[in-house]
């Protein structure tokens, strides 16, 4: 049976998909799906070369030789414009005899739902907004990393919550819930405390990984979190009117990723955002892996976005 490859390669997890060519309704009996860490085979650098040979080896040793040879389609984090996609697509394609395409990891969301021309909102570890334009240029909002932006993300909830609650400590209000649960999170007892503790565990995964806790904090009556979750939703909505500003005239918008899947506080603040701003705007949120998107598009080897892409 002919196969297909697809890889949506986020900040924190890889996950590698084979699937047959054709989706006659009994391919998902036929799906094999590998999740691994990124950190296991991609360094922080921006190294299409190393990227793409070490993607390759984890496709030949996880689904044997014949991937290399199968069509390829990659959803990459860190690949935030045409010209990063297609240095990406040629370093691979340099080493595999199977076609690649490879598109920002927020654009497999509207694949995935089977929706054409929306705006793909990916909220996880980092957030970001991207759609193609007239031209099958990659166009972004957002995903200026968890120091200087991914608002909505896991990290940047939690970086606007330790923000929130120290503002909150220099009124001399005592610690509300929100407070209580990241200075328990950090083992601090103080401001000071907490400031240097969060400032020390800078990263963005080990900052996400205390997200739950605002939105537990906001379900315990913390005003401070319901705003913080609030005003998450609102920037959200933000990077895709600045996507529509550049040209994008999307009528859908399609969200992926752990926090707004699992965070319905979230996905209603986002919701309500996009009503108020952008009324003409439908939000579907993503129920299933943006890995299917990377499918699709590996199916659609002809489409005129492949050839914008890869050529």
């Amino acid at each position: 049976m002919t196969r297909v490859v697809g890889v949506d390669i986020g900040g924190t997890k890889t996950h590698l998909a084979l699937a047959p060519t054709e989706d006659d309704g009994r391919a998902s009996a036929e799906l094999r799906e590998v999740v691994v860490p990124t950190s296991s085979w991609r360094d922080d650098s921006t190294d299409a070369v190393a990227s793409a040979a070490a993607l390759r080896d984890v496709l030949v040793h996880r689904f044997g030789p014949d991937a290399a040879a199968a069509p390829i389609a990659v959803g990459a984090h860190g690949c935030d414009s045409t010209a990063q996609c297609r240095e990406l697509a040629g370093a691979l394609q340099a080493r595999v005899s199977g076609r690649v395409v490879v598109v920002n990891d927020a654009e497999l969301m509207p694949l995935a739902m089977g929706v054409d021309g929306a705006i793909g909102v990916a909220v996880g570890t980092g957030s970001i907004a991207a759609a193609r334009g007239e031209a099958g240029e990659l166009i972004i909002a957002g995903g200026w990393g968890w120091l200087l932006g991914d608002e909505g993300s896991s990290a940047g909830v939690v970086r606007e919550g330790t923000r929130a609650v120290l503002a909150d400590l220099d009124h001399g209000r005592a610690p509300d819930p929100l407070g209580r649960r990241l200075m328990a999170a950090f083992a601090a007892h103080d401001g000071a405390e907490l400031a240097l503790a969060v400032s020390r565990a800078a990263s963005a995964e080990v900052w996400g990984r205390h997200a739950t806790g605002v939105f537990a904090a906001a379900d315990d009556g913390s005003t401070l979190a319901v705003r913080v979750i609030r005003e998450a939703g609102e920037q959200l909505a933000v990077l895709v009117g600045r996507l529509r500003q550049r040209g994008i005239r999307a009528g859908t918008v399609v969200a992926g990723g752990t926090v707004i899947e699992r965070q319905p506080r979230l996905r209603d603040a986002f919701s309500a955002a996009l009503a108020r701003d952008h009324p003409s705007i439908a939000l579907h949120v993503l129920d299933r892996p943006p890995v299917m998107g990377a499918i699709a598009l590996a199916r659609r080897t002809s489409q005129p976005l492949i050839a914008d892409v890869t050529s």
